[in-house]
């Protein structure tokens, strides 16, 4: 059975810093990833979807975490094919952000370039897990998504890139065994995913392993309110033991299939992510080790 790693979708989020969770003297930058990485081994670099990271970041947190810690890092919103604010990019790089419609080659290509440069000191370490493509609901399965999958996939070649989509087209049932097959053809790992059920935007709670070297699943909450209103809205929810325990099956089917299995809270409403997964953490330690 692959390793199984649990943490969090941010370690730096104003609800969470404010929580309590982080214990005086360990609140400013450095102490707050050391105490984390003391508490959970992996965690997902929301940020770099909203900002283009920076080098020097990465280098910092590789000197502030342990050998076999991983980040999972988000994609930039350009990537994936999100609207993005000017004010996200590189000052040089701002004046060439369209109104609307897609970048110009020219503006990806120096995009993917800096997004490579700036996480490849965690690549270097051995610290990076993941990079998490996390493709809007208008990305719906065919012939176009197909293609930006494979140039996705060409231009991170070396990378261990991972795929959510947010459109349930992807894994209904009679389409599930096509996006299995692409992703696997592909190199790419599929992210499973937990989330209110019932919704027009519900995906099913599934974990299709589909690189063997990681799997990666990302808990979002069961908020019925999934797909509109505030972040808080949202993600709003405090998984119990029980709705946590129902998944340990699931999850160590996926990790006799992968070397590394990567399951993620994105649950951030104050310390609700961490709990839980501290938890599942638990739950899924072999039991001479509970």
């Amino acid at each position: 059975m692959g390793d199984i790693l649990v943490g969090a979708c941010s370690w730096t989020d104003r609800q969470l810093v404010a929580s309590g969770w982080y214990p005086r003297g360990w609140r400013d930058a450095e102490g707050r990833l050391r105490h984390y990485a003391e508490r959970l081994p992996v965690v997902e670099v929301d940020s770099g979807y909203y900002a283009l990271p920076r080098r020097r970041n990465s280098e910092l947190w590789v000197e502030r975490t342990p050998d076999g810690f991983r980040f999972d890092v988000k994609a930039f919103s350009l990537l994936t094919g999100h609207p993005t604010r000017p004010e996200a990019l590189p000052a040089d790089l701002r004046d060439r952000v369209p109104a609307r419609g897609p970048a110009a080659p020219a503006l990806l290509d120096e995009v993917w370039g800096r997004f490579a440069e700036a996480v490849d000191p965690l690549r270097a370490a051995g610290r990076l897990g993941a990079v998490l493509f996390q493709f809007p609901p208008w990305f719906t399965p065919g012939a176009p998504a197909e293609r930006f999958l494979e140039d996705c996939a060409a231009r991170t070649k070396g990378w261990p890139l991972a795929v959510e989509f947010r459109h349930p087209a992807w894994w209904n049932a009679e389409r599930v065994d096509e996006t299995r097959e692409l992703l696997t053809s592909l190199d790419v790992t599929a992210v499973g995913t937990d989330m209110a059920q019932g919704l027009p935007a519900s995906l099913p709670p599934l974990v299709p392993v589909t690189r063997p070297a990681v799997a990666v699943v990302r808990f979002h909450g069961r908020n019925a309110a999934w797909g509109r209103g505030s972040k808080e809205d949202r993600f709003r929810h405090d998984y119990d033991v029980t709705e946590l325990a129902a998944w340990a099956p699931r999850l160590r089917r996926a990790a006799q299939q992968a070397d590394e299995l990567h399951v993620l809270f994105n649950n951030c409403c104050g310390d609700a992510a961490v709990r839980a997964a501290e938890t599942m953490r638990d739950l899924m330690a072999p039991p001479g080790r509970r």
